[in-house]
């Protein structure tokens, strides 16, 4: 086994610190924006929300999506209509844990993707 092979970065560990990575290029990217942090890597246990933010009255449900480069496609078509489902449930219940009144809170879902040097806040994503 060669060395190359052995340090190709495939593993779950690496690829947790790579999102975290992206996430904080994402976060600070939204904070100089304007948006206000509430709360990253919100985990249920039907999903995950990568960014909780405050725009001005607006929740912000925020995925941040990484792709090397766009040989197999653009990092915010990696998003399944399954996935956006997940994240929908996951915010619902984060409303509900954090005393948000689902049916008087203006929320909305925006994307952060990042497909090599590429990076794009899709607001209102989905």
């Amino acid at each position: 086994m060669s060395m190359k092979h052995l340090n190709r970065p495939n593993n779950k560990l690496n690829s947790k610190k790579i999102g975290k990575h992206y996430e904080q290029i994402a976060c600070q990217f939204l904070i100089e924006q304007g948006l206000v942090l509430l709360a990253q890597n919100s985990q249920y246990q039907l999903g995950e929300i990568d960014l909780v933010m405050r725009d001005k009255t607006c929740l912000v449900f925020v995925e941040v999506r990484y792709r090397k480069n766009a040989n197999f496609g653009e990092a915010e078509m990696t998003i399944s209509f399954n996935k956006q489902t997940k994240i929908t449930h996951a915010a619902q219940l984060w409303m509900l844990e954090n005393n948000f009144n689902i049916e008087d809170t203006e929320f909305r879902f925006d994307v952060f993707a990042i497909t090599g040097k590429n990076q794009q806040w899709i607001i209102n994503a989905f």
